[in-house]
């Protein structure tokens, strides 16, 4: 029977192959949402796991009428699982947090206090990262600052997807239909009143990272080009340099064949010249290709997520 309750509270986690972490992080929050009065809903967004992660998810449901599912057709991605659930969301306050325990649960209660100080986003930054390597985490804190500098919006340091957004926050992000989608970015550039927390992030409770190298990768390049034309900026500068490179190399060739009568070295020099200014233009046409496959990507329309069934919010 579904909870008629006018709903105050919604939690929305992504899951995606947790069904050695899901039980756990729901009693840890199930303790925490007794100490909050007011009326919430936990929205479990299965990212198309496959393992028995939703098993899990329709025994809480079973037990817990405040335990809604969103099951995707397939993975889509940790970002757009995020989104649906804001999407279905009917809080007036709305947490995101990850159910591999990373983000302790325990921390909501600060969020909402800080949202009843008067703040639209209450993002966590991370003072330390338990359980994750030397390499991640220093690539990490590079990442965030190197994102800051060349930026157009302000991203704060160190934060993550845990975070409190108002019901403001949430119906702008309802209408972004961006394929591609960087939600820490796209927080941080609609505005409104926002402040951080310090939180140390934990190890996982149980099971493996769902982001490989290769993911962070993409997730970073796609936080850069989301905000930033600085790559192409760049690009546009490599290939400026360049040309007065080769119009040196032009007018040193003419001066040693027309004035000196000298010979040019031939086989060598066209080789290097050809290797250089070929390797420069793939660079720049890979860097143009990524904008343009993105905009590719957004012409086309398809559906962001595709859910394959509902529980709790028919």
């Amino acid at each position: 029977m579904l909870n008629t309750t006018k709903v105050a509270l919604s939690i929305v986690a992504p899951v995606h192959n947790e069904e050695d972490c899901i039980v756990e992080f729901y009693n840890r929050l199930a303790a925490v949402l007794q100490i909050i009065p007011l009326p919430a809903e936990i929205i479990f967004v299965n990212d198309g796991s496959s393992d028995s992660s939703l098993n899990a998810l329709k025994s809480l449901r079973g037990k817990d009428g405040r335990v809604k599912i969103l099951d995707f057709s397939r993975n889509f991605g940790h970002q757009i699982a995020i989104k649906a659930g804001i999407d279905h969301a009917s809080g007036e306050m709305i947490v995101i947090i990850d159910s591999d325990l990373q983000d302790p649960p325990e921390i909501i209660p600060e969020l909402i206090k800080k949202h009843k100080d008067g703040y639209d986003v209450v993002y966590t930054i991370h003072t330390t990262r338990e359980g994750e390597s030397v390499f991640k985490k220093f690539t990490a804190s590079l990442y965030y600052r190197l994102i800051r500098k060349i930026s157009t919006i302000d991203v704060p340091l160190d934060s993550g997807d845990f975070r409190l957004i108002s019901r403001k926050v949430a119906d702008y992000l309802k209408n972004v239909d961006e394929k591609n989608l960087y939600l820490r970015g796209l927080i941080s550039w609609l505005g409104f009143k926002q402040i951080g927390i310090p939180v140390a992030r934990q190890a996982r409770y149980a099971g493996k990272t769902k982001y490989s190298l290769g993911k962070m990768i993409s997730f970073a390049w796609n936080g850069i080009t989301h905000f930033s034309f600085l790559p192409l900026q760049i690009s546009t500068a490599i290939g400026c340099i360049v040309s007065l490179i080769c119009l040196l190399w032009i007018i040193q060739a003419l001066y040693v064949s027309f004035i000196l009568h000298i010979a040019v070295p031939g086989w060598t020099s066209i080789m290097v010249a050809i290797l250089f200014l070929g390797s420069v233009q793939l660079i720049t046409l890979g860097i143009i290709g990524s904008y343009l496959a993105r905009n590719y990507d957004e012409v086309r329309s398809r559906p962001l997520y595709v859910i394959k069934s509902k529980e709790g919010l028919e």
